[in-house]
C-alpha cells in the first residue's frame, strides 16, 4: 500500500487542484493507496514549517511535490515507488 499525505489549508486553490489530481490518480492506480489530508492551519508547528509553501505532497513519507503536480507526474512517481526505484520526481520550487 502506498501512503499519500497532502499538507494544505482551507481556501487554497492550489491545494484544491492537487487534491483533485491525487484523488483522480489514486482511483485509477493498480495498487491500494491511502490519502491523508492535513490542515496546517490547525497546527502551529505545521504552519511554521510549511507556511505559504503549500500544498506539499508526501509519498510514503517523502516529499514528492510542492505547489503543483500533474496527473502524469504523480502516476510516474507512484509507478517508480511501486517498482522500488524510489525516484523523487515532481517537486517544484
Amino acid at each position: 500500500m502506498i501512503s499519500l499525505t497532502i499538507y494544505s489549508r482551507p481556501g487554497c486553490h492550489l491545494c484544491d487542484e492537487m487534491k483533485a489530481i491525487v484523488q483522480r490518480v489514486a482511483r485509477s492506480a493498480p495498487r491500494a493507496i491511502t490519502i491523508q489530508e492535513i490542515d496546517i492551519s490547525a497546527d502551529p508547528d505545521l504552519e511554521a514549517r510549511y507556511g505559504v509553501e503549500i500544498p506539499v505532497l508526501l509519498v510514503d513519507g517523502k516529499k514528492a511535490a510542492k505547489y503543483r503536480v500533474t496527473a502524469e507526474e504523480l502516476t510516474r512517481i507512484l509507478r517508480d515507488r511501486s517498482s522500488g526505484s524510489g525516484g523523487s520526481g515532481g517537486s517544484r520550487g
